[in-house]
């Protein structure tokens, strides 16, 4: 065992430090996340979600550069790996939609344009029934949009970044319904 340890000190080291140094990276992380979610008045769950979002990304990350100290040949690394991103992206290509309404998702997180509980009204012909909608939920693949009549709309967070999205204030609902009596 100590044979082991003196000839792969500096890898052992290395090895460490990068431990080290992902741990408190995904704590400061963390912790951003949460004081963005609370500052902006975003739901726990999303919060918890982009965390983990997050934390996948430094495994990742730490992954590829334990593999880099430690010296894996590069070549049958690469056969390997060309190999699995090549069923990886065929699988990938068949779900593109969900990969970038969670990536929307993320984005929506950061950016805040809207939060749960605003009115909003959607700038989309395809969309059926037009009108404000109130936003109960924003989830890693679509957000919950409620109807005044009660009816419950999923709409796709890409969607959410693709179409214009205007929040509406219930001042100017009220003022509309008086305009009509």
């Amino acid at each position: 065992m100590e044979d082991f340890i003196l000839g792969h000190y500096s890898e052992l080291l290395s090895s460490g430090i990068i431990l080290v140094v992902v741990v408190i990276l995904r704590f400061l992380t963390h912790k951003t996340v949460r004081k963005v979610g609370s500052i902006s008045e975003l739901n726990q769950a999303r919060t918890r979600l982009v965390s983990k979002y997050i934390s996948f990304g430094f495994t990742v990350l730490a992954v590829v550069a334990l593999i880099l100290i430690w010296g894996v040949n590069i070549k049958e690394l690469g056969l390997i790996l060309s190999s699995v991103f090549a069923v990886i992206g065929v699988a990938l290509f068949a779900q593109w939609s969900i990969l970038s309404n969670v990536t929307a998702g993320i984005i929506l997180f950061f950016s805040f344009p809207f939060k749960i509980g605003d009115r909003i009204q959607i700038m989309d012909k395809d969309l059926e029934t037009s009108g404000t909608y109130l936003i109960e939920d924003i989830r890693a693949y679509h957000i919950h949009l409620r109807k005044d009549n009660g009816q419950l709309v999923t709409y796709p967070n890409n969607l959410m970044l693709q179409k214009a999205v205007c929040v509406v204030s219930d001042e100017i609902i009220e003022n509309e319904g008086s305009d009509a009596i």
